[in-house]
C-alpha cells in the first residue's frame, strides 16, 4: 500500500512539475518535513504515556523534520515558488499532515515504510536534477549562503554540491525510516 501510494504521488509530481526540479524541491520539501514532526510528536506522547525511553526515536525524527526544512530554505533561494505552487503547498501539506497523522496512529510501521519509499523517490529526483546540472540543462549556480553554512560546504560551492548534500540526507532518511519500520515489524 505504501509503495503504491508513493508511485501515485510520483506520477502527480512528474506531471505537475515536469523537469522544473527547483520548484519541485520547494513544494515537496514542505511536505517532506511533515513525517518527522508528526512521528516525533506521537513518539513523544507515547513515551510519556508509557513512562519509558524512546530509544532516540524522538530526536531522530525531529532532526529529520528540521533537516527537511533546511532543504526547503535552501531551494527557496534557488527557485522562487509561483502563487499556484504556494497554494499547492498549503493544500498538499494540510492534506498530507492529516493523512500521515491518522496513518501513524493506525500503523506507525506503515507510516515509516511510506516515508522510506518517499525518500527513495527524493533520492531518484535529486539524482535526475544532478544529471541535469551535469549536462547543463540547469545552471550550476552558486550555492546559497544558507546551504554553505548548514552543510559546511566550501565558500565557492555550487548547486551541484548542494544537490549532492541534499541527496545524501534523503538517502539517510530513507534508511532510517526503513529501519524504524523493520524495528516495528519485529517488535
Amino acid at each position: 500500500m505504501a509503495y503504491a501510494l508513493v508511485r501515485f504521488l510520483r506520477f502527480f509530481a512528474d506531471t505537475f512539475f515536469a523537469r522544473r526540479y527547483g520548484h519541485r524541491a520547494v513544494v515537496l520539501e514542505t511536505v517532506a518535513a511533515v513525517p518527522g514532526m508528526v512521528g516525533g510528536s506521537l513518539q513523544h506522547l507515547r513515551a510519556l504515556r508509557r513512562m519509558e525511553s524512546d530509544d532516540g526515536w524522538i530526536r531522530t525524527l525531529l532532526d529529520e523534520a528540521e533537516n527537511e526544512r533546511m532543504h526547503l530554505m535552501t531551494f527557496l533561494q534557488i527557485a522562487r515558488p509561483t502563487r499556484l505552487e504556494r497554494l499547492l503547498v498549503v493544500l498538499v501539506q494540510g492534506a498530507f499532515y492529516n493523512f500521515f497523522f491518522v496513518l501513524y496512529l493506525i500503523s506507525p510501521r506503515t507510516a515509516h515504510r511510506l516515508v522510506g519509499y518517499l525518500e527513495e523517490e527524493a533520492v531518484y529526483s535529486y539524482t535526475e536534477y544532478l544529471a541535469g546540472v551535469d549536462n547543463d540543462t540547469y545552471a550550476n549556480v552558486p550555492a546559497p549562503a544558507i546551504a554553505i553554512k548548514y552543510w559546511q560546504l566550501a565558500p565557492d560551492a555550487r548547486l551541484r554540491e548542494v544537490i549532492i548534500a541534499v541527496r545524501a540526507d534523503e538517502a539517510h532518511h530513507r534508511d532510517v525510516n526503513h529501519q524504524f519500520a523493520d524495528a516495528l515489524s519485529t517488535g
